[in-house]
Protein backbone atom coordinates (compact mmCIF):
# COMPACT_ATOMS: atom_id res chain seq x y z
CA UNK A 1 0.00 0.00 0.00
CA UNK A 2 1.40 3.36 -0.93
CA UNK A 3 2.04 6.13 1.25
CA UNK A 4 1.40 9.40 -0.29
CA UNK A 5 2.28 12.85 1.00
CA UNK A 6 0.16 15.60 0.06
CA UNK A 7 0.97 18.97 -2.21
CA UNK A 8 -0.33 22.10 -1.19
CA UNK A 9 -3.03 22.11 -4.18
CA UNK A 10 -4.73 18.95 -1.93
CA UNK A 11 -3.93 20.31 1.36
CA UNK A 12 -5.54 23.61 0.61
CA UNK A 13 -8.78 22.18 0.40
CA UNK A 14 -8.68 21.78 4.18
CA UNK A 15 -7.99 25.00 5.04
CA UNK A 16 -11.41 26.52 4.42
CA UNK A 17 -12.97 24.55 6.57
CA UNK A 18 -14.42 27.81 8.61
CA UNK A 19 -16.37 29.15 5.15
CA UNK A 20 -20.15 29.13 5.43
CA UNK A 21 -21.77 25.56 4.10
CA UNK A 22 -24.16 27.92 1.77
CA UNK A 23 -26.88 29.02 1.96
CA UNK A 24 -28.62 26.36 4.03
CA UNK A 25 -27.04 27.43 6.50
CA UNK A 26 -29.26 28.78 9.48
CA UNK A 27 -28.13 30.94 12.22
CA UNK A 28 -27.18 29.19 14.99
CA UNK A 29 -26.29 29.95 19.02
CA UNK A 30 -22.98 30.52 19.63
CA UNK A 31 -20.01 33.10 19.19
CA UNK A 32 -17.30 30.58 18.94
CA UNK A 33 -16.10 27.18 19.21
CA UNK A 34 -14.73 25.65 22.36
CA UNK A 35 -13.99 22.19 23.47
CA UNK A 36 -12.34 19.22 22.18
CA UNK A 37 -13.42 17.20 19.42
CA UNK A 38 -12.81 12.95 19.50
CA UNK A 39 -11.96 11.34 15.90
CA UNK A 40 -12.11 8.02 15.47
CA UNK A 41 -10.69 6.68 12.04
CA UNK A 42 -12.47 3.62 10.92
CA UNK A 43 -9.77 1.60 9.22
CA UNK A 44 -6.18 1.13 8.30
CA UNK A 45 -6.65 -1.40 5.45
CA UNK A 46 -7.25 0.65 2.46
CA UNK A 47 -6.01 3.22 0.25
CA UNK A 48 -9.54 5.43 0.62
CA UNK A 49 -9.10 5.36 4.30
CA UNK A 50 -5.33 6.31 4.31
CA UNK A 51 -6.04 8.96 2.43
CA UNK A 52 -8.63 10.60 4.88
CA UNK A 53 -6.66 10.14 7.86
CA UNK A 54 -3.97 12.37 6.06
CA UNK A 55 -6.34 14.73 5.02
CA UNK A 56 -7.49 14.77 8.65
CA UNK A 57 -4.38 14.66 10.34
CA UNK A 58 -3.79 18.11 7.96
CA UNK A 59 -6.77 19.54 9.31
CA UNK A 60 -6.17 18.64 12.78
CA UNK A 61 -2.77 19.98 12.11
CA UNK A 62 -3.48 23.29 10.73
CA UNK A 63 -6.20 24.18 13.55
CA UNK A 64 -9.53 23.25 11.98
CA UNK A 65 -10.38 22.39 15.45
CA UNK A 66 -9.07 21.18 18.64
CA UNK A 67 -8.98 17.28 18.42
CA UNK A 68 -8.16 14.87 21.30
CA UNK A 69 -5.30 12.24 20.29
CA UNK A 70 -7.12 9.84 16.84
CA UNK A 71 -7.98 6.29 17.86
CA UNK A 72 -8.35 3.95 15.24
CA UNK A 73 -11.07 1.27 15.32
CA UNK A 74 -9.76 -1.00 12.56
CA UNK A 75 -12.95 -1.92 11.50
CA UNK A 76 -14.32 -3.73 15.06
CA UNK A 77 -17.43 -2.45 16.35
CA UNK A 78 -15.97 -2.98 20.28
CA UNK A 79 -13.13 -0.47 20.05
CA UNK A 80 -15.13 2.39 18.20
CA UNK A 81 -17.50 1.66 21.60
CA UNK A 82 -14.62 1.37 23.55
CA UNK A 83 -12.40 4.89 21.90
CA UNK A 84 -16.06 6.32 22.02
CA UNK A 85 -16.02 6.22 26.00
CA UNK A 86 -12.18 6.93 26.03
CA UNK A 87 -13.54 10.40 24.40
CA UNK A 88 -16.08 11.37 26.64
CA UNK A 89 -13.73 10.31 30.03
CA UNK A 90 -11.16 13.08 28.22
CA UNK A 91 -13.69 15.64 27.71
CA UNK A 92 -14.75 15.74 23.87
CA UNK A 93 -17.51 18.15 23.37
CA UNK A 94 -18.08 17.11 19.83
CA UNK A 95 -17.26 13.43 17.79
CA UNK A 96 -16.56 12.53 14.67
CA UNK A 97 -16.91 8.87 13.77
CA UNK A 98 -17.20 6.87 10.36
CA UNK A 99 -18.99 3.55 11.90
CA UNK A 100 -18.34 0.48 9.97
CA UNK A 101 -21.50 -1.52 11.13
CA UNK A 102 -23.89 0.96 11.01
CA UNK A 103 -26.94 -1.08 12.92
CA UNK A 104 -24.72 -2.13 16.38
CA UNK A 105 -23.48 2.18 17.18
CA UNK A 106 -26.76 3.15 18.15
CA UNK A 107 -26.82 2.24 21.59
CA UNK A 108 -23.40 4.75 22.24
CA UNK A 109 -24.72 7.26 19.82
CA UNK A 110 -27.93 7.38 22.42
CA UNK A 111 -25.23 7.41 25.69
CA UNK A 112 -23.58 10.95 23.37
CA UNK A 113 -27.09 12.50 23.16
CA UNK A 114 -27.80 11.67 26.36
CA UNK A 115 -24.09 13.78 27.39
CA UNK A 116 -25.61 16.32 24.65
CA UNK A 117 -22.24 15.68 22.91
CA UNK A 118 -23.19 16.16 18.83
CA UNK A 119 -22.10 13.50 16.32
CA UNK A 120 -20.87 13.63 13.13
CA UNK A 121 -20.58 10.56 11.13
CA UNK A 122 -18.88 9.86 7.90
CA UNK A 123 -19.00 8.26 4.88
CA UNK A 124 -21.75 5.64 6.99
CA UNK A 125 -25.15 6.89 8.20
CA UNK A 126 -26.25 5.32 11.42
CA UNK A 127 -29.56 2.89 11.03
CA UNK A 128 -30.24 4.78 14.57
CA UNK A 129 -29.13 6.99 17.11
CA UNK A 130 -29.56 10.79 16.51
CA UNK A 131 -26.50 12.12 14.97
CA UNK A 132 -25.92 16.19 13.93
CA UNK A 133 -24.29 15.62 10.49
CA UNK A 134 -23.81 12.98 8.32
CA UNK A 135 -21.35 13.86 5.66
CA UNK A 136 -21.25 10.93 2.96
CA UNK A 137 -22.12 10.96 -0.79
CA UNK A 138 -25.03 9.70 -2.57
CA UNK A 139 -24.42 5.54 -2.25
CA UNK A 140 -27.58 4.71 -4.23
CA UNK A 141 -26.21 6.52 -6.80
CA UNK A 142 -22.69 4.59 -6.59
CA UNK A 143 -25.00 1.78 -7.51
CA UNK A 144 -27.13 3.45 -10.07
CA UNK A 145 -23.69 4.88 -11.88
CA UNK A 146 -21.83 1.49 -11.98
CA UNK A 147 -25.20 -0.35 -13.17
CA UNK A 148 -25.63 2.70 -15.78
CA UNK A 149 -22.15 2.20 -16.99
CA UNK A 150 -21.61 -1.48 -17.16
CA UNK A 151 -25.29 -1.78 -19.04
CA UNK A 152 -24.29 0.57 -21.49
CA UNK A 153 -20.64 -0.69 -22.52
CA UNK A 154 -22.26 -4.38 -22.38
CA UNK A 155 -25.18 -3.78 -25.00
CA UNK A 156 -27.52 -4.75 -22.23
CA UNK A 157 -26.40 -8.32 -22.68
CA UNK A 158 -23.48 -10.13 -20.54
CA UNK A 159 -22.71 -11.94 -17.35
CA UNK A 160 -21.82 -9.71 -14.68
CA UNK A 161 -19.65 -9.86 -10.90
CA UNK A 162 -20.99 -7.61 -8.16
CA UNK A 163 -18.40 -7.98 -5.64
CA UNK A 164 -20.62 -6.34 -2.29
CA UNK A 165 -19.60 -4.62 0.33
CA UNK A 166 -20.45 -5.61 4.48
CA UNK A 167 -24.52 -5.53 3.98
CA UNK A 168 -24.08 -4.74 7.62
CA UNK A 169 -23.33 -1.41 6.66
CA UNK A 170 -25.65 1.12 5.03
CA UNK A 171 -23.08 1.65 2.37
CA UNK A 172 -23.14 -2.23 1.24
CA UNK A 173 -26.75 -2.03 1.38
CA UNK A 174 -27.48 0.99 -0.67
CA UNK A 175 -24.92 0.23 -3.52
CA UNK A 176 -26.22 -3.36 -3.86
CA UNK A 177 -29.75 -2.29 -3.68
CA UNK A 178 -29.28 0.41 -6.67
CA UNK A 179 -27.70 -1.86 -8.89
CA UNK A 180 -30.14 -4.35 -8.58
CA UNK A 181 -32.76 -2.55 -8.82
CA UNK A 182 -31.07 -0.79 -11.92
CA UNK A 183 -29.89 -3.67 -13.57
CA UNK A 184 -33.30 -4.98 -13.10
CA UNK A 185 -35.28 -2.16 -14.47
CA UNK A 186 -32.99 -1.38 -17.39
CA UNK A 187 -30.71 -4.40 -18.15
CA UNK A 188 -32.70 -7.73 -17.78
CA UNK A 189 -30.40 -9.33 -20.30
CA UNK A 190 -27.32 -9.13 -18.07
CA UNK A 191 -27.19 -11.79 -15.50
CA UNK A 192 -25.80 -10.38 -11.79
CA UNK A 193 -23.49 -12.73 -9.54
CA UNK A 194 -23.56 -10.72 -6.27
CA UNK A 195 -21.00 -12.25 -4.04
CA UNK A 196 -20.71 -10.69 -0.27
CA UNK A 197 -17.82 -9.94 0.91
CA UNK A 198 -17.27 -7.86 3.88
CA UNK A 199 -15.29 -5.75 2.34
CA UNK A 200 -12.24 -7.80 2.49
CA UNK A 201 -10.33 -8.29 -0.71
CA UNK A 202 -8.63 -12.29 -0.01
CA UNK A 203 -12.61 -12.86 -0.18
CA UNK A 204 -13.41 -11.43 -3.27
CA UNK A 205 -10.98 -12.38 -5.03
CA UNK A 206 -11.36 -16.20 -3.93
CA UNK A 207 -14.66 -15.84 -5.10
CA UNK A 208 -14.30 -14.24 -7.95
CA UNK A 209 -12.07 -17.25 -8.93
CA UNK A 210 -14.76 -19.79 -8.36
CA UNK A 211 -17.15 -17.80 -10.43
CA UNK A 212 -14.89 -17.72 -13.71
CA UNK A 213 -14.38 -21.34 -13.27
CA UNK A 214 -18.66 -21.73 -13.82
CA UNK A 215 -18.39 -18.65 -16.02
CA UNK A 216 -16.11 -18.83 -17.66
CA UNK A 217 -17.82 -16.02 -20.13
CA UNK A 218 -18.06 -12.99 -17.15
CA UNK A 219 -17.67 -9.96 -19.53
CA UNK A 220 -17.96 -6.90 -16.05
CA UNK A 221 -17.20 -6.41 -12.93
CA UNK A 222 -18.43 -3.64 -10.46
CA UNK A 223 -15.83 -3.53 -7.32
CA UNK A 224 -18.15 -1.60 -4.39
CA UNK A 225 -14.47 -0.41 -2.95
CA UNK A 226 -11.65 -0.18 -5.02
CA UNK A 227 -9.13 -0.15 -2.28
CA UNK A 228 -10.20 -3.23 -1.29
CA UNK A 229 -10.62 -5.15 -4.01
CA UNK A 230 -8.70 -3.57 -6.68
CA UNK A 231 -5.48 -5.06 -6.62
CA UNK A 232 -6.47 -8.37 -5.72
CA UNK A 233 -9.04 -8.67 -8.54
CA UNK A 234 -6.30 -7.91 -11.27
CA UNK A 235 -3.86 -9.84 -9.70
CA UNK A 236 -6.08 -12.90 -10.10
CA UNK A 237 -7.26 -11.50 -14.05
CA UNK A 238 -3.43 -10.65 -14.65
CA UNK A 239 -2.47 -14.69 -13.23
CA UNK A 240 -5.20 -16.23 -15.65
CA UNK A 241 -4.78 -13.47 -18.88
CA UNK A 242 -8.07 -12.11 -18.65
CA UNK A 243 -6.36 -8.36 -18.08
CA UNK A 244 -7.65 -7.49 -21.84
CA UNK A 245 -7.37 -4.03 -22.93
CA UNK A 246 -10.27 -2.10 -23.78
CA UNK A 247 -12.15 -2.60 -26.89
CA UNK A 248 -10.41 -6.00 -27.54
CA UNK A 249 -11.59 -9.58 -27.46
CA UNK A 250 -11.95 -10.80 -24.54
CA UNK A 251 -12.11 -7.47 -22.42
CA UNK A 252 -13.57 -7.49 -19.12
CA UNK A 253 -15.40 -4.29 -18.41
CA UNK A 254 -14.50 -3.02 -14.93
CA UNK A 255 -15.98 -0.21 -12.48
CA UNK A 256 -14.95 0.70 -9.20
CA UNK A 257 -16.27 3.04 -6.33
CA UNK A 258 -13.51 5.25 -4.06
CA UNK A 259 -11.54 7.33 -7.07
CA UNK A 260 -8.05 6.24 -5.27
CA UNK A 261 -4.84 7.24 -6.69
CA UNK A 262 -4.37 3.51 -7.93
CA UNK A 263 -7.73 3.44 -9.64
CA UNK A 264 -6.85 6.15 -11.85
CA UNK A 265 -3.62 4.69 -12.97
CA UNK A 266 -5.41 1.72 -13.71
CA UNK A 267 -7.81 3.44 -15.62
CA UNK A 268 -4.70 5.09 -17.76
CA UNK A 269 -3.54 1.75 -18.25
CA UNK A 270 -6.60 0.04 -19.73
CA UNK A 271 -6.58 -2.02 -16.35
CA UNK A 272 -9.92 -1.45 -15.46
CA UNK A 273 -12.58 0.76 -16.86
CA UNK A 274 -14.11 3.47 -14.87
CA UNK A 275 -14.64 4.48 -10.86
CA UNK A 276 -16.65 6.74 -9.06
CA UNK A 277 -14.77 9.34 -7.11
CA UNK A 278 -15.40 9.18 -3.19
CA UNK A 279 -14.15 12.13 -1.99
CA UNK A 280 -11.35 11.49 0.83
CA UNK A 281 -10.56 15.27 0.44
CA UNK A 282 -13.95 16.31 1.31
CA UNK A 283 -15.17 13.86 3.68
CA UNK A 284 -12.51 14.69 6.05
CA UNK A 285 -13.25 18.76 5.14
CA UNK A 286 -16.36 18.55 6.19
CA UNK A 287 -16.14 15.99 8.96
CA UNK A 288 -13.99 18.95 10.97
CA UNK A 289 -16.52 21.69 9.73
CA UNK A 290 -19.64 20.43 10.95
CA UNK A 291 -17.80 19.63 14.30
CA UNK A 292 -16.81 23.24 14.55
CA UNK A 293 -19.96 24.64 13.66
CA UNK A 294 -21.48 21.99 16.46
CA UNK A 295 -19.42 22.89 18.65
CA UNK A 296 -20.51 27.02 17.78
CA UNK A 297 -24.37 25.39 18.12
CA UNK A 298 -24.99 26.31 14.61
CA UNK A 299 -27.95 24.28 13.23
CA UNK A 300 -28.61 23.74 8.99
CA UNK A 301 -31.65 22.93 7.20
CA UNK A 302 -32.49 20.95 3.92
CA UNK A 303 -30.90 22.28 0.44
CA UNK A 304 -28.14 22.63 -1.64
CA UNK A 305 -25.25 24.00 -0.16
CA UNK A 306 -21.80 26.32 -1.98
CA UNK A 307 -19.75 23.35 -2.08
CA UNK A 308 -22.05 21.82 -4.58
CA UNK A 309 -23.43 19.31 -2.77
CA UNK A 310 -27.34 19.03 -0.66
CA UNK A 311 -28.33 18.85 2.37
CA UNK A 312 -30.91 16.38 3.02
CA UNK A 313 -33.25 15.63 6.37
CA UNK A 314 -32.84 12.04 7.70
CA UNK A 315 -35.05 10.33 10.26
CA UNK A 316 -32.10 10.96 13.07
CA UNK A 317 -30.60 14.26 11.52
CA UNK A 318 -29.20 15.81 8.16
CA UNK A 319 -27.09 14.48 5.74
CA UNK A 320 -24.73 16.72 3.25
CA UNK A 321 -24.45 14.30 0.39
CA UNK A 322 -21.10 15.22 -1.39
CA UNK A 323 -20.59 15.15 -5.24
CA UNK A 324 -19.40 11.59 -6.22
CA UNK A 325 -18.45 12.16 -10.25
CA UNK A 326 -17.80 8.98 -12.45
CA UNK A 327 -14.22 9.03 -13.46
CA UNK A 328 -13.31 7.46 -17.05
CA UNK A 329 -10.32 7.65 -20.07
CA UNK A 330 -11.76 11.22 -20.93
CA UNK A 331 -11.47 12.95 -17.69
CA UNK A 332 -9.10 10.73 -15.22
CA UNK A 333 -6.60 13.40 -15.37
CA UNK A 334 -8.81 16.09 -14.39
CA UNK A 335 -7.08 17.87 -11.65
CA UNK A 336 -9.93 18.49 -9.11
CA UNK A 337 -10.28 14.97 -8.66
CA UNK A 338 -8.53 14.37 -5.27
CA UNK A 339 -6.74 11.84 -6.32
CA UNK A 340 -5.09 13.54 -8.84
CA UNK A 341 -3.63 16.39 -5.99
CA UNK A 342 -1.20 14.08 -4.41
CA UNK A 343 2.26 13.47 -4.73
CA UNK A 344 3.41 10.56 -6.55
Amino acid sequence: MRVRTTTAAACAVLLAVTALAGCNRDQGGGSGAAGKVGIDLPRSDTDFWNSYQQYIEKGVKDGAVDALPLTNSQNDIGKLVSNVQVFTDQGAKAVVMAPQDTGAIAESLQQLEEKKIPVVTVDTRPDEGSVYMVVRADNRAYGEKACQYLGEQLGGKGKVVEFQGDLASINGRDRSEAFKSCMDKNFPGIQVFELATDWKGDVASAKLQSTLAAHPDINGIYMQAGGAFLQPTLALLEQKNLLKAPGTPGHITIISNDGIPEELDAIRAGKIDATVSQPADLYAKYALFYAKAALEGKTFKEGPTDHESTIIKIPNGYEDQLPAPLVTKDNVDDPKLWANQLEK
